[in-house]
């Protein structure tokens, strides 16, 4: 059988999506992920078979404006959420037609969509096939962010004569249950399973130093959560408590980094995270959703300095859980002052026992959840129906 995944954001959803197309593949099925150009050289380092549809960036079609306040301004957010909803909406109806092509060529027998693929939906039921929906990691708005993007998709719906979004055959969410909050869609729990670019593994990667704690900091791809300046205070700070501090940062980052903090006892440069965060004691990071999710399958407790609605909201899941401290962003701070907060929130997380101890009772349950193999199951027998 063929199966269609159809990937849209970053390539976080590339990266999340991995795990359960490498199973299609396992059980002797074809895959193809589609999805727009920037996100090819991500679907190639996970060896998916990949195909462009579209030349532009999911930012192109989405543009998220500043970071709201949610806690103090409700009303904002329900709006932010509906001009999400809508922008991935002109995505959808810009891909439509792209993947409709595909689809002659290509034809599928299931189409996978991640949770802002509003266009997998459409294509399934134009096609008459099964349509999955992935949500792909914690923390993902889907409820808030599907009425703008019904709004936004209103001629399609009426062609397709569909009164609303088409509902999915089966939902598939990358969520512990202890964190889906309670109006959550019903579905089925998969384990989350950490997928991203690999290289040769140095020993320090996957063993540590008997006797020392070991920090991660790391603000993935795409932020820069820490100046070099407050990094240099942050690690000083960190090394002078007896911690072993590792700094995961890419390319010209890393290079500045590793000017202005590294030093004997720090490592500064691209790690594996999912070698490196089993072997750590906490993880420093913004809340994005794969280093997040990452530290959560590995049982580690987070640091989390969130910087808007997405990141926040992965923050307060795993901070009132207990697994995490959040550090909130603070307007016109110094780098000592927020190296200061870092550094406090670390030595918390480290003196309390019951933050790794929660972080593991996380662990437990996400590797208690069903296989992407198991769920495979499933959909091969949605597609035979």
């Amino acid at each position: 059988m063929r199966f269609l995944f159809t990937p849209v954001g970053s390539q976080v959803t590339v990266y999340a999506v991995a795990p359960l197309a490498t199973a299609v593949r396992n059980a002797g099925h074809e895959v193809l992920l589609a999805a727009n150009e920037p996100l090819m050289e991500f679907a190639a380092a996970t060896q998916i078979p990949a195909v462009s549809i579209m030349p532009e960036p999911t930012r192109h079609f989405v543009m998220n404006g500043p970071a709201r306040n949610a806690a103090q301004d409700p009303d904002d957010l329900r709006e932010e959420m509906l001009g999400t909803g809508r922008g991935f909406a002109r995505m959808a109806a810009a891909a439509l037609g792209p993947l409709q092509e595909l689809a002659g060529d290509w034809p599928p027998d299931l189409v996978v969509g991640g949770s802002m693929s509003f266009a997998a939906g459409l294509l399934a039921t134009r096609l008459k096939v099964p349509y999955v929906r992935h949500s792909e990691y914690l923390g993902v708005p889907t409820r808030e962010v599907d009425p703008g993007a019904e709004e936004g998709l209103r001629p399609e719906l009426e062609r397709l004569g569909l009164a609303g979004l088409p509902d999915p055959a089966l939902f598939v969410e990358a969520c512990p249950p202890s964190l889906r909050p309670p109006d959550a869609p019903d579905g089925w729990a998969m384990r989350w399973i950490p997928s991203n670019p690999q290289r040769r593994l140095e020993r320090w990667m996957y063993t540590r130093s008997p006797g020392r704690r070991r920090v991660l900091i790391t603000s993935g791809g795409h932020y820069r959560m820490l100046s070099a300046a407050a990094l240099r205070l942050l690690v000083a700070e960190l090394a002078a408590d007896g911690a072993e501090v590792l700094v995961a940062a890419p390319g010209k980052a890393a290079g500045e980094f590793r000017a202005e903090a590294g030093g004997a006892g720090v490592r500064v440069g691209w790690m594996p995270l999912d070698a490196v965060a089993p072997t750590c004691d906490l993880v420093v990071n913004h809340g994005g959703a794969t280093t997040a999710m990452t530290a959560l399958a590995a049982g580690a407790p987070q640091l989390i300095h969130p910087p808007n609605t997405h990141t926040r909201a992965i923050a307060r899941a795993l901070t009132g859980y207990g697994a995490a401290l959040t550090v909130p962003p603070a307007r016109h701070a110094s780098d000592a002052d927020v190296a200061a907060a870092f550094a406090a929130g670390c030595r918390e997380v480290l003196s309390e026992p019951r933050y790794a101890l929660r972080a593991r009772a996380l662990a437990a349950e996400n590797a208690a959840l069903a296989t992407p193999a198991e769920v495979v199951r499933t959909m091969e027998a949605l597609a035979a129906a």
